[in-house]
């Protein structure tokens, strides 16, 4: 598809701060920018978006320093700018906010914020000014509204308030052009208003900014341009305001996608549209640890979607480590198919239960590895031969195969190329793929849409409820609110590590819902 005129948005300005003029860029003879232009003024926000695989992370890191084009031109400013290396990228004011956190757990929030230009004490010597470390990354969590001590270990924060180090980072490098890739993947509703009135008064700074997200609605609310990729080109680009979210998806997916959430009806014990609600397939009984997760109790059916809502810090993500079994729990029992849960997170994955964690890189995948051993991961016992347990990698092959082809896999990708290189929604899908392939009566998603396209994420959506129909129970956790009510058929809510709410299809109110995760019910 070619941009009209309008689409091709406003020509380039002198007061472009970074403009891409004709960028080309392939991989292994495969094109995957062709020809593309757009500028980003200073003071303003720009929104790419596009689908997994469209181009948007190659343009970035091409940006960055750590891609060159083979054909084009970047320019910031009124000059040409052709980095060497990420230190080049920092060296002339690009900053990166990365949708996969560039942090090192081992060391505290203010470490990782001024590792690359520690203050130091004056005098021959580098000693490291500790005092003004400290003040300097205080100062820089006020800025992003995050409540620790600077001295924190990032490996104590979950996934949400790494994000926030993560722009606080960003904030620290005095940068003329900050990319913000996916920046609230792993925020609740009230984190990511604290993000978008920051963005605000880095716009208000004359500081140019590019947002790259799958959160349609806040594109169009928080940006002042939008680019949409698709394939490698340029089909659309100019002000927000001539855009809707029905226009975007079109552009961005080259069709009309007329439901993004498939039908569910209400659910009741006596029937529904795909059959009665059956029995409890995983039984929590007053699960407390301290300081994590306090007397939660619920059950989940089998063929039942549950959700699970709260802002950051409600105990979501730490609940479903202690399910799986990867985090200790002092009182309270687990019951799966009404027999107890316990052991170490294999015992349970024997015994049916999956989890699909938030934090797909580093938990979730083996980046180095191939698509089909990701795949075969948890599933290999059952591929052995006996009785010398040799592996029938025919067996794995084919059953991947199916899998691959069951969860839509980019056709592009081949069985034997490593997940480092997918997209990130084809890196979901893979590690969906896997804990399908272990066919668990519970299978249970940990922000499960995050950071990929809309078009994958409707995919997604559809696998769910065909497992539900199946009987297996799910359980998703998700801090898109929306998310949930298109997809369960009941919602919990959390706030402090205590269950706040519950809520049905049918009876869904988002203001309560919301009211739920912010007041503490009365006693």
């Amino acid at each position: 598809m070619t941009a009209s005129a309008q689409d091709r948005g406003p020509a380039a300005e002198p007061c472009d701060a970074v403009r891409f003029d004709g960028i080309v860029k392939g991989f292994s003879g495969v094109p995957v920018l062709k020809g593309v232009s757009f500028g980003v003024a200073a003071g303003k926000v720009a929104g790419l978006v596009g689908e997994n695989g469209a181009g948007k992370s190659t343009l970035m890191n091409l940006l960055g320093g750590n891609l060159r084009p083979d054909a084009g031109t970047i320019r910031l400013g009124s000059r040409s700018y052709t980095p060497r290396g990420p230190d080049d990228a920092r060296a002339a004011g690009i900053a990166f906010v990365h949708q996969e956190l560039n942090l090192f757990p081992n060391l505290s929030i203010a470490e990782n914020l001024f590792l690359r230009d520690f203050p130091r004490r004056p005098g021959r010597l580098p000693w490291i000014d500790r005092g003004a470390l400290r003040a300097k990354s205080a100062d820089l969590l006020l800025q992003v509204g995050l409540d620790r001590d600077p001295a924190t270990p990032v490996e104590r924060l979950p996934a949400g308030e790494r994000q926030l180090v993560e722009i606080a980072k960003a904030l620290g490098a005095d940068a003329r052009v900050i990319l913000f890739d996916e920046p609230t993947t792993s925020l609740s509703s009230v984190e990511r208003e604290r993000l978008f009135a920051l963005v605000a008064k880095l716009r208000d700074r004359g500081i140019a900014m590019v947002y790259i997200s799958h959160a349609l609605g806040d594109v169009l609310r928080l940006c002042d341009d939008v680019v949409v990729l698709r394939d490698g080109e340029v089909v659309g680009a100019g002000a927000a305001t001539s855009f809707d979210h029905d226009r975007l998806v079109s552009l961005m997916v080259g069709r009309q996608l007329t439901q993004l959430y498939p039908e569910r009806l209400p659910r009741t014990h006596d029937a529904v549209v795909t059959g009665p609600i059956r029995g409890p397939v995983l039984e929590v009984d007053g699960v407390s640890r301290p300081g994590i997760v306090r007397d939660i109790s619920f059950q989940l059916a089998e063929g039942e979607v549950l959700g699970i809502s709260g802002l950051m810090g409600a105990g979501r993500s730490e609940l479903a480590r202690i399910l799986f079994g990867l985090d200790p729990h002092s009182t309270g029992e687990i019951r799966l198919g009404g027999e107890p849960l316990e052991g170490p997170p294999g015992e349970r994955i024997r015994r049916g239960l999956a989890f699909l964690t938030e934090d797909r890189r580093g938990e979730g995948l083996c980046m180095e590895a191939s698509i089909t051993d990701n795949m075969a991961l948890a599933t290999l016992r059952s591929h052995a031969r006996t009785p010398a347990r040799w592996l029938d990698t025919r067996a794995v092959e084919r059953v991947v195969g199916l899998m691959r082809d069951a969860v839509r896999l980019s056709a592009k990708a081949k069985g034997a190329d490593a997940v480092r290189t997918l997209s990130g929604g084809n890196q979901q899908k893979v590690v969906l793929g896997k804990w399908l392939l272990a066919a668990p009566k519970v299978l249970m998603l940990d922000e499960p849409t995050r950071g990929i396209d809309i078009g994958a994420k409707s995919e997604i959506y559809q696998m769910v409820h065909r497992l539900a129909d199946r009987g297996t129970g799910v359980l998703v956790i998700s801090s898109e609110l929306e998310e949930l009510i298109g997809i369960c058929d009941r919602v919990l809510v959390m706030r402090h590590g205590t269950i706040t709410g519950e809520f049905r299809r049918g009876g869904f109110d988002r203001e309560k819902m919301l009211a739920a995760a912010l007041v503490a019910p009365k006693p």
